[in-house]
């Protein structure tokens, strides 16, 4: 398996795997798919990354990891906060995709100066409260009757991992 940092070249990859998690449903707070524009954006290049990285297996991409600043307008986390986000694609799930790409997201948040990682989920996502708490997330705060686009009503799970 190799992890490294996401270029412009993999939004093809990196938009079929978020599409195929967001059609499965269940397990991101994303709804609507993306098209490679939106994931250049949103993750490869967006003005808050810290670093995006992408795990290959075999010469494909299954799975990526961003970690970016917190957005002011949407989140008021304390200076040295960053957010993350982690998506595995179903068929390399539970072969230690989500902890390798870990490792590298902590290197880089730790040269970026983060103090604390934040991780915002689904709290019906099972699967991914237990790979935040396996990689030592701990609980902090949840958010209740959070309305999703389509209008279905979750609660959010906060976690969070402290740097050092």
């Amino acid at each position: 398996m190799i992890i490294r940092s996401a270029t412009l070249d993999d939004a093809p990859d990196m938009t079929a795997l978020l599409n195929e998690i967001i059609a499965i449903g269940g397990t991101t707070a994303h709804q609507t798919p993306f098209d490679e524009d939106s994931m250049l954006r949103h993750y490869i290049a967006p003005d808050d990354l810290i670093s995006c990285h992408v795990a290959e297996l075999e010469n494909e991409v299954v799975g990526f990891q961003w970690l970016g600043w917190p957005d002011p307008d949407f989140d008021s986390l304390p200076k040295g906060w960053a957010v993350i986000a982690s998506f595995v694609a179903s068929e390399a799930a539970g072969r230690g995709v989500g902890k390798r790409l870990f490792a590298a997201t902590v290197t880089t948040a730790m040269q970026a100066g983060v103090k604390t990682i934040d991780a915002t989920i689904r709290a019906d996502n099972l699967s991914g409260l237990r790979y935040y708490s396996s990689v030592g997330f701990a609980d902090y705060h949840r958010l209740t009757n959070v309305a999703l686009s389509d209008g279905t009503v979750v609660d959010k799970a906060r976690k969070r991992f402290e740097i050092g």
